[in-house]
C-alpha cells in the first residue's frame, strides 16, 4: 500500500474553502486524513457515516441539554465529514452514491441538532423562541443548499446563451463593443480583497453555510446558554443577507445577456 505525505493530502483540498474549514478545521482534518489513509483500509463513505452518527450524538447532547458536548460532538462530526472528500480524493475511491450520502447527511444532521437544540432549551426553559430558533435555522439551512444549485444552473444557462451570441457577432451580425484589455483595468479594493482572500484558500463571501453552522452548533453554546438566541439571530441575519447578495449578483449577470434562454435550457433549470 502506497505510503502518503501530508503534501498529497494537502493537495486534495479545495482551492477556495470557507475561513471557518481553512483556518479551523482542515489542519487537524489533514494530518487525521494522513493517518486514515495509511494506517486503515476505512472508505469515504464509512466515515461519510461516522460524521453522521457524531451528529446524531451531538443532538442527543443539545436534546438533554448538554451544549458543550454538543459543539464537540459537532465540530468533530464536521471535521470527519471534511476528511471524506480527502481521502476520495487522495485514494480516487470517490462514488457517485458517496456524493449523494455526503450532501444528505449534512442535512439531516443540521436538521437535527437544531431539533434537539431547540428541545433541549425549550424543555428546559419554557421559552417558545427556542422553537422558533431550530424552526428557523433548519429553515435557513435547507433554503441555503436548495438555492445554491439552482442558482448554478441559472449561470449556465446564462453562459450558453451568451456564447451563442458571441458566435453571432463574430459571424457579423453584431459588431462586438470594444471593451479595455483587463490588463488595464484598475483592480479595485473588493478585487484586490479576493486576490487576498484566494491566496489563503478563503472564499470571498465570509458568511456561508458553514460558518452559519459554526456560530449556531459551536461557537454559541460554548459561550453558554445567554448566548444562544443572540448568536443565532445575528448568524442567520448574516446568512440571509449574504445570499440576498448572490441572488443579486446572479440577477444583474442574467440581465448582462439580452436575449431570452432557449426553450430546453429552461427546461434543464426548471428540472
Amino acid at each position: 500500500m502506497r505510503a502518503y505525505s501530508l503534501n498529497d493530502v494537502h493537495a486534495t483540498r479545495k482551492r477556495r474553502d470557507s475561513w471557518w474549514t481553512v483556518f479551523l478545521v482542515d489542519p487537524v482534518a489533514c494530518r487525521l486524513t494522513l493517518f486514515v489513509a495509511n494506517r486503515t483500509s476505512v472508505t469515504p463513505n464509512g466515515l461519510t457515516r461516522l460524521s453522521l452518527a457524531l451528529g446524531m450524538g451531538s443532538a442527543a447532547c443539545f436534546a438533554l441539554g448538554r451544549l458543550v458536548a454538543g459543539a464537540a460532538l459537532f465540530y468533530v462530526s464536521f471535521m470527519v465529514d471534511c476528511m471524506d472528500g480527502k481521502i476520495a480524493r487522495l485514494k480516487g475511491t470517490g462514488t457517485a452514491f458517496g456524493l449523494w450520502l455526503d450532501y444528505v447527511g449534512d442535512r439531516i444532521r443540521v436538521v437535527c441538532c437544531a431539533g434537539g437544540l431547540a428541545f433541549g432549551q425549550y424543555t428546559a426553559t419554557g421559552d417558545l423562541a427556542y422553537i422558533l430558533l431550530g424552526a428557523g435555522v433548519a429553515v435557513l439551512d435547507l433554503f441555503r443548499y436548495v438555492n445554491a444549485p439552482q442558482m448554478k444552473r441559472v449561470r449556465e444557462v446564462v453562459r450558453e446563451n451568451r456564447a451563442e451570441r458571441q458566435a453571432e457577432r463574430q459571424a457579423g451580425s453584431h459588431p462586438l463593443e470594444s471593451r479595455p484589455p483587463r490588463s488595464a483595468r484598475r483592480p479595485t479594493l473588493r478585487r484586490r480583497a479576493d486576490r487576498f482572500l484566494a491566496r489563503h484558500r478563503v472564499r470571498s463571501h465570509l458568511i456561508s453555510g458553514i460558518e452559519f453552522h459554526a456560530a449556531v452548533f459551536v461557537v454559541a453554546p460554548l459561550i453558554g446558554v445567554v448566548a444562544l438566541l443572540p448568536v443565532v439571530a445575528v448568524a442567520g441575519g448574516l446568512l440571509l443577507l449574504n445570499e440576498v447578495f448572490l441572488i443579486h449578483r446572479m440577477w444583474l449577470f442574467a440581465r448582462a445577456v439580452p436575449s431570452a434562454p432557449r426553450p430546453e435550457s429552461m427546461q434543464r433549470v426548471a428540472v
